[in-house]
């Protein structure tokens, strides 16, 4: 107890023991869930053992009729302060992932924009149709800061996904990747363990 009050002062061990509290009685197989937090369409989440939230939690799964969109949170997985998830189809994150603060994952647009029957720029954007793509992160995944992810990405394993960087096409596992559109600037080597600069193969 002491070195709780230590780390978190008195203000933070009662937020602790709260949090921890509404964790076991709601979400008895997270590690801990932390308030505020916001879950629309909650029958679509699947998983989450163990997994650990930091505060202002957004989760938006659009349930429609005879359709449960779905998320699914792998063992171990860890969401920073106000990460924001938006589910139409489905968004898919492996095991032991690791997402910081500030980042949007969404799979799906409000209207179309590429190949054929595309949208109106004169249709209200709230009025156009959901185009979805699922989503996949998989596992030992690393997302920095103010990362955007976008609909249809696929981040393969114990990738890393730098800061501010905005994924619009897919990741390979075991890869750097960086900017926005996010590309890969390293990939690591199984026989050397080591990080390697793309340019450098």
């Amino acid at each position: 107890m002491l070195k709780h009050y230590k780390t978190y002062g008195l203000y933070g061990l009662i937020r602790l023991f709260r949090d921890k509290l509404f964790t076991y009685l709601y979400y008895p197989s997270a590690r801990i869930i932390r308030l505020p937090f916001y879950i629309r369409g909650k029958k679509g989440i699947r998983g989450a053992k163990s997994l650990t939230t930091g505060v202002n939690l957004r989760i938006d799964i659009i349930l429609r009729k005879n359709f449960t969109p779905i998320l699914h949170i792998g063992d171990n997985v860890q969401f920073n302060d106000y990460v924001h998830i938006a589910v139409a189809k489905g968004v898919y994150i492996g095991d032991n992932t690791l997402i910081a603060s500030k980042v949007f994952i969404s799979d799906h647009n409000h209207g179309n924009y590429t190949n054929e029957n595309q949208t109106s720029p004169n249709t209200h954007p709230i009025e156009r149709e959901l185009y979805s793509k699922e989503v996949k992160i998989g596992r030992n995944v690393w997302i920095g800061e103010f990362v955007s992810i976008l609909p249809g990405v696929t981040i393969g394993d114990g990738s890393i996904i730098g800061s501010t960087s905005v994924v619009s096409k897919d990741i390979p596992a075991f890869s750097i990747a960086v900017g926005s559109p996010a590309k890969v600037i390293k990939t690591y080597d199984q026989d050397s363990n080591k990080w390697v600069n793309i340019n450098n193969k």
